[in-house]
């Protein structure tokens, strides 16, 4: 007759229980640096020949870009206290609120709105009503160092005919529009305020240094005329509105105020007149640059190479793991 033992005697054989392989799901997801090292050596020559070829067409592409100036100013904001119109509308402002009158304000941020007239689509087409800025910013594709001209590219423009000849799709025109002009001109122009010193630089490349530099003059003086004609239309209204208030009121104390209105208005007047750099006053002149501003053909080259070698990686992995047989 047979005994058993019981399960929990010391004598009784224990089963031994299978061990679950803990690391096994982790070596599924373990890169074998060794493995990729040796694919990598395996197709060096597809990674050397993807790096020379990008390298190649980099320093082409870079050597077919034409280069860009950049010519730049720096300017002042000129003080403005409104002509005195703010500091009399205070002093006489009683007065003329018994009267029934009001009387225009002055004052502003005049930089801040030079800054947006600059960029605005009303000025830009005052700015090419009056310059010949149009072929030289829709057609230039290069400059001339040698003749100092500006390549215009025939199949646009034709300049003996001075003629638009490109093709477009409608709505546009084979001659630029305003519009359109704009958005590029746009792209070209730069317009920032230093916060701490208030000073504004205005720059514009071009792909001569000289019409960049030409085209910086034309925009400070024309931001300066442009904001002292508004000034003087202003101060002008000014002054035949006060008038009239002057002949409908009885009132001396408020004529009086009103005639020391019209000589403020009278003094803004001549100071706008005689003050060619009415709004921004040059302190460091726009000057033709010697040295592109871009492109950067080194940079470029880099680039290329580094995304060629990265090119040639990222074939011979995909390669590699592909024809790697999986594992049963």
């Amino acid at each position: 007759m047979s005994t058993s033992t019981p399960p929990n005697h010391p004598n009784h054989p224990q089963t031994e229980q299978p061990q679950a392989p803990h690391n096994a799901h982790y070596a599924d997801d373990e890169i074998d640096l060794k493995e990729l090292f040796t694919a990598l050596w395996a197709g060096k020559i597809t990674i050397i020949s993807t790096t020379f070829i990008a390298s190649v067409i980099a320093v082409v592409i870079a050597l077919s870009m034409p280069n860009i100036y950049r010519s730049e100013a720096l300017l002042a904001p000129v003080g403005a206290d409104g002509g005195g119109m703010s500091g009399l509308a205070s002093k006489f402002g009683g007065l003329a609120s018994l009267a029934g009158v009001s009387i225009p304000g002055g004052g502003g941020d005049k930089t801040t709105m030079g800054i947006e007239v600059i960029k605005s689509r009303a000025f830009f087409t005052d700015f090419v009503n009056k310059y010949p800025v149009m072929v030289d910013l829709m057609a230039a594709e290069g400059w001339d160092a040698g003749a100092n001209t500006v390549v215009i590219n025939d199949e646009i423009y034709d300049v003996e005919s001075k003629k638009w000849l490109r093709e477009v799709d409608a709505p546009r025109k084979p001659e630029p529009s305003v519009q359109e002009a704009h958005k590029v001109f746009k792209g070209l122009l730069s317009v920032a305020q230093d916060k701490e010193s208030s000073f504004v630089t205005i720059s514009v490349e071009h792909f001569s240094p000289y019409v960049a530099k030409q085209w910086v003059d034309w925009l400070v003086q024309e931001i300066n005329n442009t904001i002292r004609e508004q000034d003087v239309e202003q101060a002008q209204r000014s002054i035949d509105y006060l008038k009239q208030q002057i002949q409908a009121t009885q009132l001396a104390d408020l004529q009086a105020g009103f005639f020391e209105l019209i000589q403020s208005q009278t003094e803004t007047i001549m100071l706008a007149n005689a003050s060619p750099e009415y709004l921004f006053k040059t302190l460091d002149p726009a000057v033709v640059p010697e040295l592109k501003a871009k492109p950067k053909r080194a940079l470029i080259c880099v680039l290329g190479a580094l995304l060629g070698g990265m090119l040639g990686v990222l074939i011979v992995l995909v390669r590699h793991f592909m024809n790697k047989p999986e594992e049963a």
